[in-house]
C-alpha cells in the first residue's frame, strides 16, 4: 500500500509517501506475541503479573462494574460525568486483568475474559455520554444506537477488544464460537463505518485545529483495524486514513515539540502519537518508521523532563495536576526516547523502572500493559543507572507557548525553581493565566496553579471560566481594576522577551492586553532568576510597573502550604519536605488574604486541605517588587 497523501500531506508523508508498505497479517500485525507463543508468556517479568493474576482471580465471578442509564444521564441533569465514567474503567481494567491471567496460563479466567467481552458488545454504547451529541441532535438523555458517537470511549473499547483479539482469538474461537464474529460486527458498527462514512468528526482536525484526541482516537482505530478488519482493501483504508489523521496532529506539532494542554496530557496526546507510530512502524516491517525523522517528534520526546520540577511534581498549566499520577506509560517514552537517541528523555523514563515492582499496570490500558511486556529493553531499564535529576535543563525557552523555566543549576532540583507564563487564552484546556509565575522549592511547588477539579459537563461547556481554577482570579498574575483576564485568543501576552546565562534567567511581557480594554494602559511584568552566586542562594523577582490602572488594583500570588503573614512579609512551609520560602513586598503596600478549601479530590490529593491567595493591594502605587527566597537554614554555619 501507499501512503495517502491525497489525504493530509505532513511531515509525516514526507518520510513516508515515497515508501509502499505491506501490512502484516491479521493477527500477527500487532508488536505483542500471542498467547499461543508459550516461551514469551511463561517468562514474563513476575512482579507486573502476579498482582495482576491475583486481582483477576479473587474478583473472578464476582458481579462486574455495570453501566447504568441513570448513571448516564446525570450529565445532563446535575452535570456528574464521572459517576458514569468510573464504572466505565473498573469495568476496562478488570477485563485487562482477566486477559493477561487468562494468556499467562490461567485457563478459568478465559470465561471471565468472555463475559467481560461480550458486555462491552452488549453495552448500548462505547461512548461515554459527556461527549455524545445525541442531546444535541434529538433532546435524548441516552445514546442512540443507530447513530453511534465515535470519541475516547468508543476508542478505548475497539481498542482494548482488538487487543483481546490478538492474544487470545484462537482460543476464544475454540472455547466461544461466534465471539469473535461478534466483536467484528459491533468494531465495523460503531468506529469503523462511523470512521469511514463521517469524516467531519470535530478530533480530525480538518479546520486545522487539533488537539490530544486526534492521535488518542486514531491510534485506537489503527490498531482496531490491524486485528479486527479482515477485509484487506478496507482494512487499508481505514489505516491509511488513521496515518493521515495523525500527520495532522504531528503537522500542529510546534518546533520546541510542547503541549499547550501541559505535561498531563502529554500522556495521553503526544505519547499517543509515539505510541501510535510505532504499531505503525511494526504493523509495516518499518517501512514507514518516521518518528526519529520528524524534528517536532524528536523535541516532544524531550517535553516530559523538561517540564519536571522535582520528585512527584511537574509544571502543570491548563488542565493538568501539579502532582500527576506515577503510573503513567514510562516505557513508551523509553522506547520513544531510544528511537529518537535521547538520554535525557531515556534516564527520566528509566528512573520510574524501579527493579522488583511492575514494569506497567493495567490502569493505563490493556495495550499499553501488553506493549510494556513485550520491551525487554524497558524490562531491563534500571533506575539505579540514572541519577537523580541528571536529566533536568538549567533553562527551558518554549516559543510556542511562551514559558520559560529556569533554575539554579542543570541535573538538580535544590534550590528556586521559576517558572513563567505567556501565551494568550485560548489554548487547549486553557486557563486564564497569562502572566502567571510558579516557584518551587527543592522541586516542591509553593507558588503554584491550582490545577483543576473533577470534570464535568460545565468544564468543557460555555459555563468553564465560572469554575474557579480556570479563572486568572485564582493564579499568580494581577487584578486590574477589579477585572480577571478576559477569554480568547485576543487576550494574550505581548512584547515577549527572555534571556539567560550562567547568573540569571528573565522573563519580560506586556499584560495589558489580557484583561479587558480599560483595565490598565499598559502592565509590564518582569520575572528574574538570579542563580546562587557563592554568598547567597537563589532568589526570583517579579517586578510590575503600570500605567492608568483601574482602581480596585491588586497582585495576587496563590500559595500552596502553610501560609503566615506580617505586614510585607509571608513564610510558606511547602505542603512536603523542602525548605520553606519567604516573599517579600513593601510593607507600605497592605495585604490580605484568602483562602479557598478543597474538598475535590483532584485538588486535595495535591495540596491538602486549602490554598491561600496573598493579594497585595496597590493602589496608592505604580510599581510593586515581589522577592522570594529560600528561607536559611539555621543549622547550617555560614
Amino acid at each position: 500500500m501507499k501512503w495517502n497523501a491525497r489525504e493530509f500531506a505532513g511531515p509525516l508523508a514526507e518520510v513516508c509517501a515515497d515508501a509502499a508498505a505491506e501490512l502484516r497479517a491479521v493477527g500477527s500485525a500487532l508488536p505483542v506475541p500471542p498467547a499461543s507463543d508459550r516461551h514469551f508468556w511463561a517468562a514474563l517479568d513476575a512482579a507486573t503479573i502476579a498482582p495482576i493474576v491475583a486481582a483477576a482471580r479473587t474478583e473472578a465471578r464476582t458481579p462486574w462494574p455495570q453501566t447504568l442509564a441513570s448513571a448516564a444521564a446525570r450529565v445532563h441533569g446535575d452535570g456528574d460525568r464521572d459517576g458514569y465514567e468510573q464504572q466505565v474503567f473498573a469495568r476496562q481494567r478488570r477485563l485487562s486483568r482477566a486477559v493477561v491471567a487468562a494468556a499467562t496460563g490461567d485457563d478459568d479466567l478465559l470465561d471471565e475474559v468472555a463475559d467481560g467481552v461480550w458486555m462491552l458488545a452488549e453495552q448500548s454504547t462505547w461512548s461515554w455520554p459527556a461527549h455524545d451529541d445525541v442531546r444535541e441532535r434529538s433532546g435524548a438523555v441516552l445514546a442512540d444506537v443507530a447513530a453511534p458517537y465515535l470519541d475516547l470511549g468508543a476508542g478505548e473499547v475497539v481498542g482494548q477488544l482488538a487487543w483481546i483479539d490478538h492474544v487470545l482469538g484462537d482460543r476464544l474461537d475454540e472455547r466461544y464460537p461466534g465471539l469473535r464474529a461478534r466483536v467484528r460486527h459491533e468494531a465495523e458498527v460503531r468506529v469503523f463505518s462511523p470512521f469511514l462514512d463521517r469524516r467531519d468528526w470535530h478530533w480530525i482536525g480538518l479546520d486545522g485545529h487539533v488537539h490530544n484526541w486526534n492521535p488518542w482516537i486514531h491510534g485506537n482505530v489503527l490498531v482496531a483495524a490491524l486485528a479486527l478488519q479482515d477485509d484487506p482493501a478496507r482494512r487499508e483504508r481505514i489505516v491509511a486514513l488513521a496515518a493521515a489523521g495523525i500527520d495532522r496532529y504531528v503537522a500542529a506539532l510546534p518546533a520546541d515539540g510542547a503541549i499547550d494542554e501541559g505535561y498531563a496530557y502529554w500522556w495521553n496526546g503526544a505519547c499517543r502519537a509515539l505510541e501510535a507510530l510505532d504499531v505503525l512502524a511494526f504493523a509495516t516491517g518499518g517501512a514507514w518508521d518516521a518518528v526519529a525523522a520528524v524534528p517536532a517528534l524528536r523535541e516532544t520526546v524531550a517535553f516530559p523532563h523538561r517540564s519536571h520540577l522535582g520528585g512527584p511534581w511537574y509544571v502543570n498549566l491548563a488542565d493538568g495536576p501539579a502532582r500527576p499520577p506515577a503510573d503513567q506509560p514510562w516505557h513508551a517514552l523509553h522506547r520513544a526516547a531510544r528511537a529518537v537517541g535521547d538520554d535525557d528523555a531515556r534516564r527520566h523514563a528509566a528512573s520510574h523502572r524501579v527493579p522488583g515492582a511492575p514494569a506497567a499496570t493495567e490502569d493505563a490500558g490493556l495495550g499499553r500493559l501488553l506493549r510494556a511486556l513485550a520491551d525487554p529493553a524497558w524490562l531491563a531499564a534500571d533506575a539505579e543507572t540514572s541519577p537523580p535529576d541528571s536529566w533536568m535543563p538549567r533553562d527551558v525557552w518554549l516559543p510556542s507557548t511562551q514559558v520559560l523555566v529556569a533554575r539554579p543549576a542543570a541535573g538538580s532540583a535544590s534550590g528556586l525553581t521559576v517558572v513563567v507564563k505567556g501565551g494568550h487564552n485560548d489554548e487547549n484546556h486553557n486557563h486564564n493565566d497569562v502572566g502567571s509565575v510558579i516557584v518551587a522549592s527543592d522541586g516542591v511547588p509553593v507558588v503554584v496553579d491550582a490545577g483543576r477539579p473533577t470534570y464535568t459537563k460545565q468544564t468543557f461547556g460555555p459555563r468553564r471560566y465560572d469554575i474557579w481554577t480556570m479563572q486568572s482570579s485564582w493564579h499568580s498574575v494581577p487584578e486590574i481594576g477589579g477585572l480577571p483576564q478576559g477569554v480568547g485568543r485576543a487576550f494574550a501576552a505581548a512584547d515577549v522577551e527572555t534571556a539567560a546565562d550562567g547568573r540569571a534567567a528573565s522573563f519580560g511581557l506586556e499584560l495589558a492586553r489580557a484583561y479587558p480594554a480599560g483595565a490598565a494602559a499598559s502592565w509590564h511584568r518582569s520575572v528574574r532568576l538570579d542563580r546562587p552566586d557563592g554568598e547567597t542562594g537563589a532568589s526570583v523577582t517579579i517586578d510590575d510597573r503600570w500605567r492608568d490602572a483601574a482602581p480596585g488594583t491588586t497582585v495576587r500570588v496563590l500559595l500552596a502550604g502553610d501560609v503566615t503573614t506580617e505586614p510585607g512579609r509571608a513564610r510558606i512551609v511547602p505542603v512536603s519536605a523542602a525548605a520553606p520560602v519567604v516573599i517579600r513586598w513593601p510593607e507600605s503596600a497592605r495585604h490580605t488574604l484568602a483562602v479557598r478549601e478543597l474538598d475535590d479530590p483532584m485538588l486535595s490529593d495535591v495540596w491538602g486541605e486549602r490554598l491561600t491567595r496573598l493579594d497585595i493591594h496597590v493602589d496608592d502605587r505604580d510599581e510593586l517588587r515581589v522577592t522570594i527566597e529560600q528561607e536559611p537554614n539555621e543549622d547550617v554555619p555560614s
